[in-house]
């Protein structure tokens, strides 16, 4: 069973993630200070790595915490498959419970054998419709990652590629758009709301974050109106 990240945790990734805009000037070095960010949120991950691509999936930059990320890396590029390309040509997240146990991408996990890396969560790095390449968190046991891990590294991953196609479009960004501002607030505003039910009803994240969906669906509404109404207090006793 996965460990979650803690709130307060999360909502300080996000306001990193904002801070780097503000400060970084190089895309080499926002990826690398990104892959930290990263592998410091999510328990139990011992390497972290960030890839852009591009559109032939060949590798334009990259930034990682560990040497293993680079071996697992590279060996993604020269064998062409792996869990990091198979998120950025899918768009969508790709999690490895227990690497013995896979069946996908036989050349990779053959070349990775002798890595202690067990459990694999990658997600893509979407600008738009644009994706940019993938973000990338290896552990060296089974089990370290579940689905609630993949939801953690996507609300990572959104406002971390919009960030990095700030920094592609303007290589000394001196302000953040409002495109970004709102993605960061958004998720900075789910974050509480989670907090709050968690608080409200005793219960734990995972299920907070279900509860804040269904009230979505039931009420038509995007997840951030919701999640601003819990923290007004203006939902029904029961919600």
């Amino acid at each position: 069973m996965a460990q979650q990240l803690p709130l307060d945790e999360l909502s300080t990734v996000i306001a990193r993630i904002q801070g780097l805009l503000l400060t970084e000037e190089k895309v080499t070095t926002a990826v690398r200070l990104l892959a930290q960010a990263a592998k410091e949120s999510v328990p139990g991950t011992i390497g972290a790595g960030v890839s852009l691509l591009d559109a032939r999936g060949r590798r334009t930059s990259s930034g990682y915490t560990d040497s293993i990320v680079r071996q697992a890396d590279s060996t993604q590029y020269e064998c062409g498959e792996g869990p990091c390309l198979a998120a950025w040509a899918a768009e969508e997240p790709v999690l490895v419970k227990d690497l013995a146990n896979e069946s996908r991408w036989p050349e990779w996990r053959k070349a990775v054998a002798g890595l202690p890396i067990t459990s694999v969560v990658s997600a893509p790095l979407m600008a738009g419709r644009e994706t940019l390449g993938a973000l990338k968190l290896y552990a060296a046991t089974p089990g370290v990652y579940d689905e609630t891990s993949v939801r953690l590294l996507q609300l990572f991953a959104a406002p971390a590629a919009t960030l990095l196609a700030h920094i592609q479009a303007s290589e000394a960004p001196q302000r953040m758009t409002e495109g970004l501002q709102a993605s960061l607030y958004s998720r900075d505003v789910v974050n509480r709301a989670c907090g709050a039910l968690m608080e409200r009803f005793g219960i734990p994240h995972e299920a907070a974050l279900q509860r804040l969906i269904k009230l979505a669906r039931d009420e038509n509404a995007a997840l951030q109106h919701v999640s601003e109404r819990v923290l007004a207090g203006t939902l029904p006793a029961g919600s």
